[in-house]
This record gives C-alpha cells, structure tokens and sequence, in this order.
C-alpha cells in the first residue's frame, strides 16, 4: 500500500486508518528508525520473556553488595 501523506508544522505526520491497519500499528507507541534515506515505522509491542527468578535473585544480591562497599568506601574517605 502507497499513500501520500503531508508533514505539517512541527513534523507532525498523520497515519491513515487504512495504512495504520495494513500495518497493525495501533493508538500508542510505535519505533522509526532511519534507514539509507527511508523511515521505517515499526509497531512497539512488548514481549513476554520466561526469566529465571534465582538468576534474578543473584544479581540483586550481587548489586547490592557492590553498592554497600561504594557507600562504605565513601564513607572512610569522607570520615578520613
């Protein structure tokens, strides 16, 4: 499907019905990207992803640690 669209003032752009169908671009977010010269626009629909809650678990861990021993050292530099 080829339209003709305008870009008004401000760089606003209005998607046809018909063209946001073909597209299955729906009201809220979508991703454009510029590729050699052509806007590609893109449907933003988040993915599910099965994650591991102990892998998950670890990392905080991990993350908090490192953040004590910066508050820590912070704090001896600071004490003097």
């Amino acid at each position: 499907m080829e339209v003709m669209l305008r870009i008004r003032k401000k760089g606003v752009l209005i998607l046809p019905k018909s063209l946001r169908e073909a597209a299955g671009i729906e009201e809220g977010e979508v991703l454009a990207e510029a590729r050699d010269g052509v806007i590609v626009l893109r449907p933003f629909r988040l993915r599910e992803v099965e994650v591991d809650q102990r892998i998950v678990d670890k990392l905080l861990r991990e993350e908090e640690e490192l953040e004590r021993r910066k508050v820590n050292a912070i704090l001896r530099e600071v004490r003097g």
